[in-house]
């Protein structure tokens, strides 16, 4: 599979292209040739983007998908936070954003965080939203970050491997991570999870930030999933249509897809997929909506 020429033969950015790339942002210290940790000013920009006001917006299409027990619901909202519903069953994936952003959405019955990035885990959203009475699962990473209002509520703490029911719905914690696999990643595996939940019938898969993974490429019997591509933090549409190749969703929605260099190119992610296998429904909705 070929990849673009600013990657390696990994798929991922050198350093020197690193350099560049968080230069260009103003994240490189003039330090001489060592590069400043990145996590810190990675974190630290995703923070400012994503806390920046939010004026009343439209959301994306709401798709409704039939199990054998009831409806499903796949609401997105923007970048990698989407709302399940599923009877009386509100999950809240990743929340993000003012407060504010959730008006007039039901309020949740559960949270599903994969890691400990701010577009993932943000403190100041679980301290705005009323999470009162919602099931909180997540890694044990983001545990120290969860805002101290929340110590009162059932919290279910997974680890890649592990699976149980979670107010009834069966939840399982998948790995999720960079390749090559080195402690310095961005994405090291075994700190955040990728989530696969089954809705009477209906199996939904959430990504989380991951490469291409063996793990990912090996999942079957999946229905619904939501793969994220954006660089240099995931995967190349090439990688991720590649992968979508391999454990066949009927249904995928690309998420989660505006990198440093902006948004990924979904019309060539669907191009790759419906040409390797036209069963497969690529949805493509705008998880962008601000203006």
């Amino acid at each position: 599979m070929q990849t673009p020429q600013a990657f390696d033969r990994v798929g991922k950015y050198s350093e020197e292209h690193l350099r560049e790339e968080w230069s260009n942002f103003g994240l490189i210290l003039p330090l001489g040739r060592k590069l400043v940790p990145m996590k810190f000013f990675f974190m630290l920009a995703l923070g400012l983007f994503y806390s920046l006001p939010i004026l009343a917006q439209p959301f994306a299409t709401r798709d409704t998908y039939t199990s054998a027990c009831g409806p499903l619901t796949v609401q997105p909202i923007e970048h990698a936070t989407l709302i399940l519903t599923y009877g009386d069953q509100v999950i809240y994936v990743d929340p993000v954003g003012p407060a504010k952003r959730f008006v007039g959405l039901p309020k949740p019955t559960m949270v599903l965080i994969t890691d400990i990035h701010s577009d993932h885990a943000n403190r100041k959203t679980l301290r705005q939203l009323d999470l009162s009475g919602a099931t909180l699962v997540y890694p044990a990473a983001v545990e120290k970050m969860l805002p101290k209002k929340l110590i009162s509520n059932t919290q279910v703490i997974l680890a890649n491997g592990q699976a149980m029911k979670v107010d009834g719905i069966p939840v399982e914690a998948v790995p999720m991570y960079n390749l090559p696999e080195k402690p310095s990643s961005l994405h090291p595996k075994g700190r955040g999870n990728g989530y696969l939940l089954s809705f009477c019938g209906i199996q939904v898969y959430l990504s989380g930030d991951t490469e291409d993974i063996p793990e990912m490429r090996s999942l079957t019997d999946v229905d619904i999933a939501f793969v994220s591509m954006k660089l240099p933090f995931t995967m190349t549409v090439e990688q991720a249509a590649d992968a979508v190749l391999d454990f066949k969703p009927s249904v995928v929605y690309p998420y989660s897809y505006k990198g440093l260099r902006g948004q990924s190119d979904l019309e060539q992610f669907r191009k790759i997929v419906e040409a390797g296998n036209s069963a497969i429904e690529v949805r493509i909705r705008n998880w962008y909506p601000r203006k």
